[in-house]
């Protein structure tokens, strides 16, 4: 995940997330801030159906002088109705990521079995499908890019392009986008 340019004083990480964007946008602007943040990233994921090592991500962040998670969560909610299909229901579990508390993982109603069947091929009966991470801005994040935390608040997600079209068109495997498969490709033409 590094490029070795000879000194390694001169070697480069490539982004693991688009979440420097966010921040540099922070630095560069005062709020009310709302910004989304499409980008390419790399990780040390192991190829398989669900995951690759370089795949596309969108971050979405809002800061404002009210925002609360009752705004993150219809948002995502609204989101996930117009892409998904009106019927669509959302839930939000705790979870821990670095820059935003609380923090959340959103997952969204299995299309394929609506609600549990076992022998279900997309959620295995869970009934929902995992989406994507969110949370309230960290207020140590607002004191480093020099916003006042006791008069700002925001929300902040971040989704995997990939991901969203494999739950929408049902394709069970992510290998499918880069396998270059002509078959494959031209039922979305």
């Amino acid at each position: 995940m590094y490029l070795d340019y000879g000194d390694p004083a001169d070697e480069l990480l490539l982004r693991t997330q688009t979440s420097p964007s966010q921040v540099r946008w922070m630095q560069q602007n005062q709020p009310p801030v709302y910004v989304v943040v499409p980008g390419k990233v790399y990780r040390t994921d192991t190829i398989d159906a669900t995951h690759l090592p370089v795949f596309h991500q969108i971050e979405g962040l809002a800061v404002d002088d009210s925002i609360t998670f009752s705004d993150l969560k219809g948002t995502l909610s609204h989101f996930a109705k117009e892409f998904f299909g009106p019927k669509t229901t959302v839930r939000l579990r705790p979870h821990f990521f670095p820059f935003t508390e609380p923090s959340a993982e959103l997952d969204v109603s299995c299309f394929a079995c609506e609600g549990g069947e076992s022998s279900c091929r997309v959620c295995g009966g869970a009934g929902y499908l995992e989406m994507l991470g969110c949370g309230l801005v960290d207020p140590n994040v607002f004191e480093a890019v020099g916003y006042d935390p006791s008069q700002f608040s925001g929300f902040a997600f971040g989704m995997g392009v990939e991901r969203l079209a494999m739950v929408r068109h049902g394709i069970n495997d992510i290998r499918h986008f880069i396998d270059n498969d002509l078959r494959f490709l031209r039922q979305f033409s």
